[in-house]
């Protein structure tokens, strides 16, 4: 019991595990991996509370605290903007509570580049916790460098589970949340 009580901070440090699955001039797929040492339930709820673990250094108004998501069908993953503008970076358009989300849009720059993007995220229960895997795919790239960004979208994206990571692992349980 000893030995499993030392092992669950080492699983929580596990560094992320990132990847570019795929990369081509017209699309690319990246897939971030992250165990938690929290329940599928408390893993998926801090997913949601994206405006808490994003980084402001990956926004458009440089306050991750305005990004929201909406854990719903049509549901926003959006960033008001100063002067009543905004930003919808993805659309949710496929939801099993607590087991996956999967969101259409193009994120950050990928926006301009006339691309079409795909995230799927994934909560699977694991021995002492949860693996989230997140893949994004983006497809569609006018000006031929889907391979060129792919890398960039990787770094960034992995960051973003890092740092989901960690939040999710202080973060109040799904029944003490106020909605």
């Amino acid at each position: 019991m000893r030995l499993l009580l030392l092992a669950l901070p080492l699983l929580a440090a596990t560094p992320a595990s990132a990847e570019v699955v795929s990369a081509g001039p017209n699309g690319f797929e990246v897939q971030e991996v992250v165990n938690l040492v929290v329940p599928q339930p408390s893993a998926y709820a801090a997913f949601g509370q994206v405006g808490q673990w994003w980084s402001k250094d990956h926004t458009y108004s440089g306050d991750a605290a305005r990004m929201s998501l909406q854990l719903r069908p049509g549901g926003c993953f959006c960033e008001p903007l100063e002067g009543g503008g905004g930003i919808e970076h993805m659309r949710v358009t496929y939801l099993k509570p607590g087991e996956q989300i999967v969101m259409t849009g193009s994120l950050g720059p990928l926006l301009y580049e006339a691309t079409a993007g795909v995230m799927s995220v994934t909560f699977e229960r694991i021995a002492g916790g949860t693996r989230v895997t997140m893949n994004y795919r983006a497809a569609g790239f006018a000006k031929s460098d889907g391979d060129k960004m792919a890398p960039l979208v990787d770094q960034v994206l992995a960051e973003q589970m890092k740092r989901y990571r960690s939040f999710a692992a202080s973060a109040p349980k799904p029944d003490t949340l106020t909605p």
